[in-house]
């Protein structure tokens, strides 16, 4: 049999319901293929709501002397009545005892943080990966208790040495160690913990809150994975958000280089860091619906690139609330060293550049983070006339097949002037695989759909 690796979101196994639901998708997952799962940490719909933002919360609360307590017990009642709902019996009280265990020692813990009054980012970590760490001990026990063989996979200790930096030497070494940790679990399923150990700098820092798609990813590639499914909420990867399209239509297949494209500009389905890893193995992503397993899904196949397609473009997204800076300088733009300058400003406060476009005395570029921009800001005026233009949006339109459509950049900014939507900036990458432009944010509902018409399905 080959190998799936199958990681399901906080939301797909949320209630105990849910949980269940999931559960026998694995089980009819595992007549053809050997199955091998990740989870991350229940949640609900509302991300406020969710286990890692409640235990991020009681994190705030130690270093503050909050009521850290309340927020952990609240944690553990909403999972001692999941365990009830799925088993009985002595499964059922073992998988509470794991359960209490696991939170006793983290109020300890954050006693100790509350102690201190500050918090590292490794034990920032700690906490955040308890979330994981119940969610697969809960479902490990639910699939013995339906009489599949599987062993809870706690990873936080995976990276046992120290590294100074995410590289490739890091990814090797997490891939290794996660072979040699599959392959012991033999014939039974794996159930791994997403946070698998301390990462340079902190895991939610370097990596992000979809950390989750990092483990899978490496986990595929460590044991030569047929595919890795990726299953959540959405049908797979939509032509465009189906939320403001009507007739937006699920994508059977994506290369790569789209996928990226698409989820940085917006479409959020696949974490940057798992189609790196994932790709570079050569093993597809398949995205899929828990609510609608028999359903294929989008394919992220590497192989699609070797079949353009004939229309223009594959997909339209749009990425909001974006801010843009722009410098004007007569005397120093293009002077040596200047955009270095420029660069380490943001760089010094976190602040990440999305867009960036350049002429002799000017340069404008789309951020992310406005958290810390009233600093940056202050620092880049010692080089230019400094203007921010706050409510903006990235329009992104993506097709391996832009390189084969001439003219497509002028047909996207006709159907924009026809709708009435002014473009503020312009942005194409050599690769010929994303034509983005800035417009405001109030106009991207319809210049998304114009686009989408005219030039998309």
């Amino acid at each position: 049999m080959e190998i799936i690796v199958q990681k399901y979101g906080g939301t797909s196994i949320g209630k105990a319901d849910r949980m269940f639901s999931v559960a026998e998708i694995v089980r009819e997952s595992m007549k053809k293929n050997h199955i091998i799962v990740v989870l991350s940490a229940m949640s609900s719909y509302i991300k406020a709501e969710g286990t890692t933002s409640r235990l991020i919360e009681a994190a705030d609360a130690a270093v503050n002397k909050g009521s850290y307590f309340r927020i952990i017990d609240h944690i553990e009642d909403h999972h001692i009545a999941t365990i009830k709902n799925l088993m009985q019996g002595e499964i059922q009280e073992q998988v509470i005892e794991q359960i209490d265990t696991e939170l006793k020692s983290l109020k300890s813990f954050l006693e100790a943080i509350s102690v201190i009054e500050e918090i590292s980012p490794r034990s920032h970590d700690v906490i955040i990966s308890t979330g994981e760490k119940l969610s697969a001990c809960i479902f490990a026990g639910l699939l013995n208790s339906m009489g599949i063989d599987a062993e809870y996979v706690n990873l936080d200790t995976l990276i046992d040495k120290p590294f100074n930096e995410t590289d490739n030497k890091f990814y090797s070494y997490a891939q290794k160690r996660l072979r040699k940790t599959i392959k012991n679990c033999g014939y039974k399923v794996p159930v791994l913990t997403g946070y698998f150990g301390f990462v340079p700098n902190g895991i939610i820092q370097s990596i992000g809150r979809g950390y989750t798609d990092l483990t899978a990813a490496l986990a595929s590639a460590a044991v030569k994975a047929k595919e890795l499914q990726i299953w959540k909420e959405v049908d797979g990867v939509y032509s465009a958000d189906p939320r403001k399209v009507d007739d937006a239509t699920v994508l059977p297949t994506i290369t790569p280089e789209e996928a990226a494209e698409l989820t940085y500009y917006g479409s959020e389905v696949i974490h940057p860091f798992t189609m790196e890893h994932v790709m570079r193995a050569s093993i597809p992503i398949r995205i899929k619906n828990t609510f609608k397993p028999d359903q294929e899904g989008t394919l992220v196949d590497p192989r699609a690139r070797e079949h353009a397609p004939a229309k223009p473009a594959t997909a339209v997204t749009v990425k909001r609330n974006v801010t843009v800076i722009n410098i004007n300088s007569n005397r120093m733009l293009m002077a040596y060293g200047f955009m270095a300058r420029v660069f380490n400003v943001l760089a010094k406060y976190g602040i990440i550049i999305d867009l960036i476009a350049t002429s002799e005395v000017n340069i404008s570029m789309t951020v992310e983070n406005i958290e810390n921009l009233d600093k940056a800001i202050a620092e880049l005026e010692e080089h230019g006339t400094v203007t921010v233009t706050e409510n903006m949006a990235i329009l992104s339109l993506v097709g391996r097949g832009q390189k084969h459509c001439v003219g497509l950049a002028g047909k996207l900014f006709s159907v924009l002037g026809k709708e009435g939507v002014n473009i503020e900036m312009i942005s194409q990458g050599a690769s010929e695989i994303n034509i983005s432009c800035i417009i405001e944010d109030e106009f991207a509902d319809r210049a998304l759909k114009a686009a989408h018409d005219a030039l998309v399905k």
